[in-house]
């Protein structure tokens, strides 16, 4: 998920979607999520890890057993990747990849507990507000290093390996998934603008990865029906996979998200759905694919 203008504090709700002339009678645009961010950074332990090619790469790790998880136990990795310019917030990035919830006490005993990553890149903003230094292929081979490090530091407690990320970051689950075949157990390819082409996904396929590919019908930045349509046919033929495509992404109260700080991304956001674990807060599910949430299916790889 790219973040738009820092300097704004507050979003512009005078701006009416694009979107919202499809809109039904009864919807409603939502403008905030519904639940607690920026509280839990704490839990996150700080790395960094030595690159020559990138410059030292920061990095984040939530520790369940440390947090008071079983230590006899083996517990799900998850490496969840941040969006274009994130990186520029610090630990902030917690937040916007989508990390921060899944380290709550409520999301880890759903999930049965759960190790969790979260890189940085090294970003920069150019004058003209161009983001350089994001996700690119030279990351691939070091964020595998910071994967393989955490494994090994917790070999006795490892489990399943996941990888999910949005926007670039979803871009950059797919180059993950591609470089290392084999090597993730389930990832979630979130609002990216790139699908792997069909003899690419197919080697994907065959190594057994579980697969999530959540993208939204009015999303504003990865077109629908650019990014997705002409590869639904194929997508939806993927064993083990889930083809999450709804009409609107929404927020915890059942209003339609809207974010807006300069420009419309609200329907690009799925990220914060996916931090609310694809549940309202009323408890309805968003799919009945996901009965439990997206905490639910992670547990449900875990078992097989």
């Amino acid at each position: 998920m790219a973040l738009p203008d820092f300097k704004k504090t507050q979003q512009d709700k005078t701006v009416i979607p694009e979107w919202a002339k499809y809109m039904q009678d009864g919807e409603f645009i939502s403008y905030n999520t519904t639940y607690p961010s920026k509280t839990l950074f704490h839990l996150f332990d700080y790395y960094t890890h030595p690159c020559k090619e990138t410059g030292d790469i920061r990095y984040y790790v939530y520790d369940p057993v440390k947090h008071g998880a079983d230590p006899s136990k083996k517990y799900p990795v998850l490496m969840w990747l941040h969006g274009a310019s994130n990186s520029l917030m610090g630990e902030g990035c917690i937040m916007c990849c989508g990390a921060e919830q899944y380290a709550s006490e409520r999301y880890q005993q759903k999930m049965g507990g759960a190790y969790i990553i979260v890189p940085l890149c090294n970003e920069e903003r150019a004058e003209d507000g161009t983001i350089l230094g994001a996700w690119d292929v030279e990351h691939s081979a070091p964020i595998k290093e910071i994967y393989d490090k955490v494994c090994d530091e917790h070999a006795a407690n490892i489990g399943k390996r996941f990888v999910m990320g949005a926007s670039s970051g979803g871009w950059f689950t797919w180059r993950l998934l591609e470089d290392w075949n084999g090597y993730f157990d389930a990832a979630i390819p979130i609002a990216s603008g790139y699908i792997p082409d069909d003899e690419t996904l197919d080697r994907i396929a065959e190594s057994g990865v579980e697969l999530v590919i959540a993208h939204g019908k009015h999303d504003e930045m990865a077109i629908f029906d650019e990014c997705i349509a002409p590869r639904l046919e194929k997508l939806n033929s993927l064993p083990n996979t889930i083809c999450f495509f709804p009409e609107w992404v929404y927020n915890g109260d059942g209003g339609i998200s809207s974010v807006f700080y300069g420009f419309e991304m609200g329907q690009h956001c799925m990220i914060n759905w996916i931090q609310n674990d694809l549940m309202f807060d009323d408890g309805t599910q968003a799919d009945e694919r996901f009965p439990n949430g997206v905490t639910g299916w992670i547990k449900s790889v875990c078992a097989k």
